[in-house]
């Protein structure tokens, strides 16, 4: 798909384009790109600056290099991983997150709790305690959460009071029940006991919430998911100029005996370059500012050497093209062979930062085929 994009700009190539004509070409391709990127229309940027999560940001420098290529596809469960801040900013261990923005057709494969544990509170006496229990519970009634049948344990774990830093608590059963029916999203109820259960004089161990406390310290959410869509196919388009930028690339034709120069020149790579500021995207594109998609552009002429990496079958149709051994039959193209994902980190319209992987973006070297 991102091909075809590529390809609207490309066949631009009129002496004097009216500006309407560019205008129309352009949005054409940028609803086309916000296709491959799973958008019927880009994201509102947030209305206040606001800084991501450290948590996704560290995900996405964890998965992706500096241009967003994916280190290795199996360090990130899914395709998708979506981060919601709690909206209720209450002191009493109640969080409520809005997962609207999560599609019905999204599997959801993980859903994790992340809560700051903040530094114990200095007693009196001596501390009878080094760990607590926390327990992490499903809502069930809003208005009766401790009445019988008011609430479900999702989780629960010693925690030391020696120190201070992130607690994750596995809560996917309670995310599949939200998401499959939302009504039945309540919110989470958490609480601190002794070990053992036994109850507190006074509360040893808080959490920040969302109020009084640093944004990066907030309760979060964070779902690991898959929206079904892999391995969409990345079509490369043969553009008149060596490297190209995609938002300005020139809509002048070259003169013919120059493309076919390029014509006789050997099937290879060439940079290039989606720069979404200058599409129009910085607002809502965390990372990156850009990257360097490639594409495959050259002859593929007989005889094919392996440095042109060609399959068997576009080496016998080169052999029958070059022979004339049957009419129609064209030589073998120069297109990718290889292919890497990227990843974006965004906002999305609720403001939430996700974490997404695109297959198939990148194109990783070229061969005849």
């Amino acid at each position: 798909m991102l091909g075809t994009v590529l390809l609207l700009l490309a066949l631009a190539k009129t002496a004097c384009p009216s500006p309407a004509s560019v205008a129309s070409r352009r949005a054409e391709a940028l609803k086309k790109l916000l296709e491959v990127f799973g958008m019927e229309d880009p994201p509102a940027p947030p209305t206040h600056f606001k800084q991501p999560p450290q948590y996704m940001v560290d995900l996405f420098n964890t998965v992706a290099n500096a241009d967003g290529v994916t280190k290795n596809p199996d360090i990130l469960e899914g395709n998708t991983v979506r981060s919601f801040l709690d909206k209720t900013h209450s002191e009493d261990m109640r969080f409520l997150f809005v997962l609207s923005s999560v599609a019905k057709s999204e599997k959801i494969l993980t859903a994790e709790l992340h809560l700051f544990r903040l530094w114990p509170r200095v007693t009196d006496g001596p501390k009878r305690h080094h760990f607590c229990q926390v327990s992490v519970y499903q809502v069930l009634e809003k208005d009766k959460p401790d009445a019988p049948g008011g609430k479900k344990l999702l989780a629960a774990r010693l925690v030391s009071l020696q120190t201070s830093g992130w607690e994750v608590f596995a809560i996917t059963p309670a995310v599949r029940d939200w998401t499959e029916d939302e009504s039945s999203n309540q919110g989470l109820l958490v609480t601190v006991q002794g070990p053992g259960g036994s109850p507190l004089d006074s509360p040893l161990l808080q959490f920040a919430s969302g109020r009084g406390h640093h944004e990066s310290k907030k309760p979060m959410l964070v779902l690991f998911t898959d929206d079904g869509r892999r391995g969409a196919s990345l079509l490369t388009a043969a553009f008149p100029g060596g490297s190209h930028t995609l938002g300005m690339i020139p809509l002048l034709g070259r003169s013919r005996s120059a493309r076919s120069l390029e014509r006789l020149r050997p099937c290879q790579r060439h940079p290039l370059s989606v720069d979404f500021e200058e599409i129009g995207w910085s607002g809502w594109i965390i990372s990156p500012r850009g990257y360097n998609a490639f594409h495959c552009k050259g002859s593929c002429p007989f005889p094919l050497g392996e440095n042109m990496r060609p399959t068997n079958h576009a080496t016998v149709q080169s052999i029958i093209n070059a022979l004339k051994l049957s009419e129609g039959v064209s030589s073998p193209c120069c297109v990718p062979d290889k292919l890497y994902s990227i990843n974006l980190l965004y906002f999305d319209d609720d403001e939430n930062v996700v974490l997404k992987q695109y297959d198939d973006m990148v194109a990783a070297s070229c061969g005849c085929h």
